[in-house]
């Protein structure tokens, strides 16, 4: 399995921006914890990370061609943009959102996320356990296909 991994705009500061809140890893820490996490699953992972709504745009348009999922935190592109969540919903690939805050216990305008309604799931609240979260979302959807698969290949 091949999970593109997705992160908008700041997350490039995490370890430097607000760590009370955000924590002291830097998304490379991340990237390097959910790569180990995905050599353990044979898993795939990849990462893009963008400040700029029309990159991801691009990326999540181009996951079409290779990715079996995608995890994106779309960051503060989670609350207003309509062209993230457009995309989402034009592609076949699965998506969960994920967020290392508690988003729905701060501010109000950051409760929304109009993103939500075309991912398969979303986790949030746990650092950088919302990503692996995500990542054992996708490999017991995998693992329910295999098996749905096997029996119907008995019948």
């Amino acid at each position: 399995m091949k999970i593109q991994v997705i992160n908008g705009p700041n997350l490039n500061m995490l370890g430097k921006r607000e760590p009370k809140l955000y924590g002291k890893l830097t998304l490379t820490e991340i990237n390097r914890v959910l790569m180990e996490e995905g050599k353990k699953n044979n898993v795939e992972l990849l990462f893009f990370q963008s400040n700029h709504e029309g990159a991801i745009v691009d990326c999540i348009h181009d996951c079409n061609e290779y990715a079996d999922a995608i995890i994106i935190n779309p960051a503060a592109y989670t609350h207003y943009s309509i062209a993230i969540r457009d995309a989402i919903a034009s592609i076949s690939v699965p998506v969960v959102e994920v967020h290392l805050t508690k988003i729905d216990e701060r501010e109000e305008f950051r409760k929304i996320s109009v993103t939500k309604d075309v991912c398969k799931a979303q986790f949030y609240g746990k650092g950088i356990g919302s990503y692996l979260e995500a990542i054992s979302y996708f490999i017991k959807q995998q693992n329910t296909l295999k098996k749905k698969e096997n029996t119907d290949d008995k019948k």
